[in-house]
């Protein structure tokens, strides 16, 4: 689905992304991980089209994507979401999903005018498909409930639902648990495994949460400075050496290792 080759982004002398090449299949829910700085938000921007890369290539489904904006991105079925969700605070959570779809009759002053009609028709049909997201995530109780008075993860579940809305075919994720308890976590993890198995989403997740990344994930790539430093399954992630030293330091990693924890 995602192709992404030999990318670097500069920001002056600083390499965020020094290299990268990823490949994020077809169905899958691919992992991303590493320590803070790694540079995983930084790919995930020049994927999405929010900032242009110094230099790569960026292809989905075979077609060069590099460069492109999120608009156009978002016409093609790439969507992502943020580690800070983004909700349209005073409007209801059934109102947020209505405004996803491009194209609408009601954004033209003509239809507003002269097309009431089919401008109703359309509005009836997009709350029955917000409906029918809720309900998919369950929190159809929220439906009327003003988007801003969410909790953090009833907002990251909002998020997700934004990506129903529309024909999405691959969807990023930013640290989709921050700042989420472990009882919302688990009902984002089941959604994103049912849009996957049930739908076909193909997703791209970054998280910290190694409980949530083995559940979900396979495979699961890591980043350090910039850099793609092992791939693999969960399990074998954890116990790369590479890996517990770029989260841990040498001195820690050595440390445990002498309390015969590591």
């Amino acid at each position: 689905m995602i192709r992404v080759e030999n990318l670097h982004k500069h920001f002056g002398g600083f390499h965020a992304v020094d290299g990268a090449s990823i490949e994020i299949a077809t169905g899958s829910i691919t992992g991303l991980i590493g320590p803070n700085g790694a540079g995983k938000s930084t790919l995930f921007n020049v994927i999405a089209g929010v900032l242009p890369p110094t230099s790569g290539k960026v292809t989905m489904a075979g077609e060069d994507i590099t460069g492109l904006k999120p608009h156009e991105l978002f016409h093609k079925g790439l969507l992502r979401t943020f580690q800070i969700a983004h909700e349209f605070s005073s409007m209801t959570v059934r109102e947020n999903l209505m405004m996803v779809p491009a194209g609408q009759s009601g954004e033209t002053i003509w239809n507003a005018w002269f097309g009431r009609g089919r401008v109703a028709a359309e509005e009836r049909a997009l709350a029955a498909k917000a409906d029918e997201v809720l309900d998919f995530l369950t929190i159809d109780h929220l439906a009327d409930e003003r988007a801003g008075n969410l909790s953090g993860g009833q907002k990251k579940l909002l998020e997700l639902g934004r990506t129903m809305m529309v024909d999405a075919k691959v969807v990023f994720l930013d640290e989709v648990g921050a700042g989420v308890n472990r009882t919302l976590l688990n009902t984002i993890g089941d959604a994103i495994v049912r849009l996957n198995k049930e739908r076909g989403y193909t997703f791209c997740v970054i998280e910290h949460d190694m409980d949530f990344i083995g559940r979900l994930c396979d495979p699961v790539i890591v980043m350090a400075e910039g850099k793609v430093l092992a791939k693999g399954k969960a399990d074998e992630i954890m116990q790369n050496e590479a890996v517990i030293e770029a989260y841990l330091g040498t001195g820690l990693k050595n440390k445990l290792k002498a309390e015969g924890t590591a």
